[in-house]
């Protein structure tokens, strides 16, 4: 966890946001990540998401089971839900989403968002060509070597 708020200090100094975050396998720091959002131009460039990006390239695998995550602050709903897609065991956070919402960091709305059906919520959302995009699916169901995720 030290190393995670070290982490998020650094990135201030190098013009980016407060948060870091360690990936960890076995007691050893596998990668690491800040937030590059602004510098890289790149909305999803989150400290936990890009520490997640360099652990599975660095693992070469998409499934990070047996791996922790150290993170400077409670994830948003994106790192969140990477957390999950990467099948990390276990999380440990510093500051809370509360912390981040007091210095401007506010995601309580998409948490809010979320959980509304999709007609509610404040992005216009439209569902187009249903026929036509089930064929993706109707033809994954038959692949029978496809890797499960």
């Amino acid at each position: 966890m030290r190393k995670a708020i070290a982490l998020s200090l650094e990135n201030i100094k190098n013009g980016g946001g407060p948060f870091g975050a360690v990936v960890v396998k076995d007691g050893k720091i596998i990668s690491t990540g800040v937030n590059r959002v602004t510098s890289n131009i790149d909305p999803t460039a989150h400290a936990e998401v890009n520490a997640i990006r360099k652990a599975s390239r660095k693992l070469r695998t998409f499934d990070l089971s047996g791996c922790e995550i150290y993170t400077s602050c409670e994830p948003c709903p994106m790192c969140l839900g990477a957390i999950y897609w990467a099948h990390i065991d276990k999380m440990y956070f510093g500051n809370t989403k509360s912390d981040a919402k007091n210095i401007g960091f506010d995601d309580s709305f998409i948490y809010d968002e979320i959980a509304l059906k999709p007609e509610n919520r404040q992005v216009k959302t439209i569902q187009l060509l249903p026929d036509e995009a089930i064929k993706a699916f109707e033809a994954w169901k038959n692949v029978e070597d496809k890797v499960r995720y």
